[in-house]
Parts: structure tokens; sequence; C-alpha cells
């Protein structure tokens, strides 16, 4: 550990750029200039011109605590919608927006994690094939009565009952005309507004199941940004084995859902410690501390370029705890090479992504060092990024110093030989990463037991 810490402060004497943020994409990481024009605009125009904008009173949680956690676990539907969309209110916030200081924590909010897991869980029971789903049965009981507590009265009384509710076509001759007009859904088009019921596990009933899973997978991203919740959602066993089994199933689940989960992780990466699956906390899940890295490389293998950015920043982030490298060790060399293709991608955020994470893993220790540098195209990849260069000088300075970190292995030295003519280029013509190369260059030319630098030290003179 003292070595990554000594190998990031000589980093940052190498450049004079500031460290990176501690969230996000680096700016300018995108190929959009207008969007950046667009932001620096943005910037300098007065908070009047951005708009109207919804405040909340700072009260408003504390006051209704414990109606919102009571509204998630009711399973009513307007009961869930309402305290969603509070959530959603009271989680979101702009960069510049006034509630920033008072946003709602969730370590404030007693049970409301446990209740928000419990709606995606819901969701994940029902989310099965259709050849696995059990038939459902006619419900005879109460079909005379107008509720029947099975909460498909609607569906018991679609030929035979006659029901009047306004807006809707009532009894057999809507039934019929919703039939001759080829519609299928005539009589549940305005259950989720206007009716206080359960959820059916009809199509429909499944679909709004679907939508309140991802309405709560953007809640609990928000509150991954909040500070105050960082510690409690990292240690928080059931938490994590939720938004890890969401992106280990991102081939059958809702793209919004991954995406939110997968933001989630890479939150409170920092925090996180992979131990925690075979901690002896409860289980809900049996997630394990192989299956959550598995499921971090199935979004590193995404073509999504959204989930293998951000996979591959997770993965700069969980190494930089030691607790979590036993269980990385194993998949460093498809991480590797993976993250090298990454960099030939023309997409710059995803070259900012792979250098990110393989500045940090090139810390770790000697065997990832002797694998980057034996990856094919490695090292021509690096010196593309800062020869382009990448627009983001953070980027191409980390470039730098992942060399700085091979060219410390006496094993990698012939390798990097080869490549001495354009080391020596960028020496003399970049003055931002003369310092560097300087000491690549040395290191490479200036060793005794180096036979060709016997002949070629000159730059160690």
């Amino acid at each position: 550990m003292q070595k990554r810490e000594q190998g990031k402060s000589g980093g940052a004497s190498g450049g004079g750029s500031a460290p990176s943020a501690k969230r996000g994409r680096p700016f300018g990481s995108n190929n959009s200039a207008a969007a950046a024009a667009a932001a620096s605009a943005d910037s300098a125009a007065p908070s009047t011109l951005l708009g109207p904008s919804l405040h909340v009173h700072n009260s408003f949680a504390d006051q209704n605590n414990k109606r919102i956690v009571l509204a998630l676990q009711s399973g009513l539907k307007s009961e869930l919608t309402w305290a969603l969309n509070t959530l959603t209110l009271l989680s979101f916030k702009e960069k510049d927006d006034a509630r920033k200081d008072h946003a709602t924590p969730l370590t404030k909010i007693p049970g409301l994690l446990d209740a928000l897991l419990q709606v995606i869980d819901d969701w994940r029971d029902i989310a099965l094939p259709k050849e696995l789903v059990k038939k459902s049965r006619v419900r005879s009981l109460g079909s005379n009565s107008v509720v029947t507590g099975f909460g498909n009265e609607y569906q018991a009384l679609g030929s035979t009952g006659t029901l009047h509710r306004p807006g809707l076509v009532s009894g057999t001759t809507g039934t019929e005309s919703a039939q001759q007009n080829g519609m299928t859904k005539s009589l549940f088009s305005e259950l989720w507004f206007d009716e206080d019921s359960l959820f059916n596990l009809d199509e429909e009933g499944r679909a709004e199941k679907q939508l309140c899973a991802v309405g709560v997978s953007n809640i609990i991203r928000n509150f991954s940004f909040m500070p105050d919740n960082e510690m409690l959602m990292a240690q928080h066993r059931h938490c994590l084995e939720t938004v890890f089994q969401c992106i280990e199933d991102h081939m059958l689940e809702d793209e919004e859902l991954v995406t939110n989960a997968l933001e989630t992780i890479v939150n409170l990466a920092p925090l996180l410690d992979l131990r925690i699956f075979s901690s002896s906390k409860p289980s809900f899940i049996k997630m394990t501390e192989k299956r959550a890295v598995q499921a971090i490389m199935g979004m590193l293998e995404s073509t999504v370029k959204a989930w293998h950015c951000a996979a591959a920043e997770l993965l700069g982030r969980l190494i930089i705890n030691p607790d979590n490298e036993p269980f990385l060790l194993p998949f460093f060399p498809k991480i590797h090479k993976r993250l090298i293709d990454l960099i030939s991608l023309p997409a710059l955020d995803a070259q900012a992504a792979a250098i990110g994470a393989l500045y940090n893993l090139a810390e770790v220790n000697m065997d990832c060092r002797l694998k980057i540098a034996s990856e094919r195209w490695a090292i021509d990849r690096l010196l593309k990024v800062i020869k382009t260069p990448h627009p983001v000088p953070e980027v191409c300075r980390k470039a730098a110093m992942i060399l700085e970190s091979l060219v410390s292995e006496p094993q990698n030295r012939n390798l990097l030989l080869a490549y001495e003519n354009a080391f020596a280029e960028i020496l003399f013509t970049d003055c931002r990463y003369s310092d560097t190369f300087a000491r690549i260059l040395y290191e490479l030319t200036s060793r005794p037991n180096n036979k060709v630098a016997t002949a070629r030290g000159i730059w160690g003179m």
C-alpha cells in the first residue's frame, strides 16, 4: 500500500494538473465541442435565466418519514406511486441546487433502504421466463362481488357484471366493443391512477411492477451520491446483493435498471469491500465474491459504451482496496486485455476510463506490470493517447505514468527498448511530459545489468 501511495505522489509531481474528481467522467471526455461551449455558457448565465425550478421544504421529509416507509411497504399502487415520486424529488438535485446542503440522507429514515429494496425484490420474483411462470387459475370465490380481495375484480366482472367507472366503458357492451376493435387492455388502461388496488400478475401488472423497480433503482442511485449515505450503503449486504444481481442478469433485465445499479456500485466502490459477501451479515440472494467480479466482467465485455466505461472505472476503484485484490487477481489477464482494447476505441470517455483503471492496476504488484507490458499493442496504444493527444491532460499524464511503472520492472526493459526513439521524440517535443520520459529513458539505458544499455546509455549521462 505504501508503494501505491508513493507511486501516486510521484506521479503528481510529474504533472501540474489537479487530481481527478471523485465521481463522474472527467470534463472533456466526450468529443462534443458544442457540449463544452454550452457548459461554459450556462456557468456564465445568471440564475434567473435557468427557468423555473421546484423546491421542497426541508422539513417535509422529517415530517413524513414514517409515512413514506409505510407507503412503500403497503403494496398499494397509489401509495407506492406517491412514495416513489416523493423520494425521486427529494433525492434529485441539480449541480447548483439550493437544496444541496439540505439533502435528505438515507441514514435519517429508519427502514427506508430495506423498503426500497423490497420493491426491486418483488419485481425480480415475478420477472421469470413465461414458460417457468405458474399459469393463472380462474378465481371463482367472490365472483358476484365488486371487490374480491384478489386484486383482479375487473377480470372476474369482465362479461357478467356491471361496474360503472368514469372514463371507462362498462359492462358487456364495453368488452364486446373492445374485442371488435382489437383492443386487449380496455378495462386496465386507467387502473394505475384511478384505483387504489393491488398489482395483478398479468402483462400490465408486470409492466407496472417493472416501472416501480426502475424508479426505485433511480432513487437508490441518487442516494449513493450523498456522502452521508455512502458508508451505510457500502456496508448493507442486501443492497449490494441486489445491485450486483441486477448487473449479473443484464441480458434479461431492463437496461435502465441495470445502468442505475451499475452507477450505484461505481459510487460506492471506494468504500466497497467484497468480503462482505462472505461475512456473517444476513444474506438474501447468496451472492459471492466470485459472482460479483464475474458480474463486473460481464459489464466490461458489454458492447454498450455506458456499461463498459462504468465497469472499467469500477475496477480501477475496487483495486485501490488491497482486501479486494485476491478476488480480482484471477481475472487480471482478461481485465488487461479488455482495457487495452478499450484504449483503441474512438470514444474518448472509454479511453479515459481504461487509462484510469490501468493506472491503478499498474500500481498493484509486479505481476500486473509484467502482464500489461507483454500485452500486444499495449505500449503502442498508450503512446497514441499521448501523441494524439487526448483532450484531457490528466489522461495523458496517467498514460505516461503507466509507462514509467512498466519500465521499473527489469523484465520489461527489453520490450520497452524498442520504443526508445518514440520516448525520445516525446521528451524533446512535449515539455508537459518531458520529466516523465526522461526518467523512463534513464531507467532503460543506465542500468549496468542491461547489456544493450552499455553501448547506448547516453540518456543516463
